[in-house]
């Protein structure tokens, strides 16, 4: 299992990025989190197969219908096998 993190802006709080995000990752398999952040982005946490992360990187750059994607910064991590995810949740 990979794991990264993507930091998202633009207009991407208040839009339903957070929930956007969540459904998209269950349905790929992919478990983390999609957090607002004070300075206006979201930040998404992802584990999953290389596949499914690629194809959530994608998603992420598309966003919910109402989001304005001005970019995506990510960032392979390496979780310990303690600290993964069990599920994708907002906060």
């Amino acid at each position: 299992m990979q794991c990264m993190k993507a930091w998202v802006y633009g207009k991407v709080q208040g839009v339903g990025y957070r929930l956007f995000c969540r459904r998209r990752a269950r349905e790929l398999g992919i478990t983390g989190h999609a957090i607002n952040l004070p300075d206006g982005r979201v930040e998404v946490m992802l584990c999953g197969s290389e596949q499914a992360l690629s194809d959530m990187v994608d998603a992420l750059h598309e966003g919910s219908h109402f989001a304005q994607v001005a970019g995506v910064d990510v960032e392979r991590i390496e979780l310990d096998k303690s600290n993964l995810p069990g599920d994708f949740v907002t906060g």
